[in-house]
């Protein structure tokens, strides 16, 4: 069964084929207290396909519907995730250096929409997210990025830390934007492969990220406020990497 936005479907059986299918899942939600044989085969399945589940309770899940949801809820995302792998291999087998976007914990709609319309407009390669914490890919998201996520491929990985590393093993810069530094970005030389990190709203960039960092650059403010909104961020420091990278001869 499924809405009439089909952002969700729910039952063992549903969600079951929701798998089979090959659609695109942004997370499951199963209750926390389940001991259903056939849920837990469904969440093995899940899980070697890298699908986030969260344990919730009852009350989560009737939320979303009223119906008899057994017990498990898919959110199905309105975008195909990326390979990591293949975005990098892509930009270097197309004659540029990646160009990537790394986001800790956006958990705001809108913003993520936002982002990922500067970034695809901006000419990024793609953008990285962890499997948790982040906001919902659904049609909201990819009405307010005005559809740059159907073109701009999103990876969804396990571990930030570990896509990282990844990343800086593949010759890619890591420069993370954070009003703590000292380092203004437009003194900073921002060419070559490089993914940019920008964090949560309300908490900023998780510290064992920033110690991943190759830079750590803030961008200059004169007015009264500590921070620009995370998307304001994503365009100013966007424009100067793009800047740089398109614009300014070696």
């Amino acid at each position: 069964m499924t809405t009439g936005k089909k952002d969700f479907v729910f039952g063992i059986h549903a969600v079951d084929e929701a798998i089979k299918a090959g659609h695109e899942i942004d997370k499951i939600l199963v209750r926390k207290d389940i001991t259903n044989t056939a849920i837990k085969e469904l969440l093995s399945s899940a899980y070697q396909l890298n699908i986030p589940i969260l344990k919730v309770p009852r009350e989560k899940l009737s939320s979303i519907t009223g119906k008899n949801h057994q017990g498990i809820i898919a959110l199905l995302a309105s975008i195909r995730y990326g390979s990591l792998d293949n975005v990098i291999s892509n930009a270097y087998q197309g004659g540029q250096d990646p160009t990537l976007l790394v986001l800790d914990r956006i958990t705001d709609v809108r913003n993520f929409g936002a982002i990922a319309r500067t970034a695809e407009g901006l000419g990024f390669h793609g953008i990285v997210i962890p499997d948790k914490g982040g906001a919902r890919l659904n049609n909201e998201a990819v009405k307010t990025s005005s559809g740059a996520l159907l073109h701009l491929p999103v990876c969804r990985v396990k571990s930030l830390l570990s896509a990282l590393e990844f990343l800086k093993n593949s010759g890619i810069q890591v420069v993370s934007i954070s009003e703590k530094s000292d380092i203004n970005i437009y003194d900073a030389e921002l060419k070559g492969p490089l993914c940019l990190v920008l964090g949560s709203e309300s908490e900023g960039i998780h510290n064992d990220i920033l110690k991943k960092s190759d830079k750590i650059l803030r961008i200059p403010m004169y007015g009264n406020i500590s921070s620009y909104n995370v998307s304001v961020s994503m365009a100013m420091a966007g424009a100067e990497i793009i800047r740089q990278t398109k614009f300014i001869q070696t």
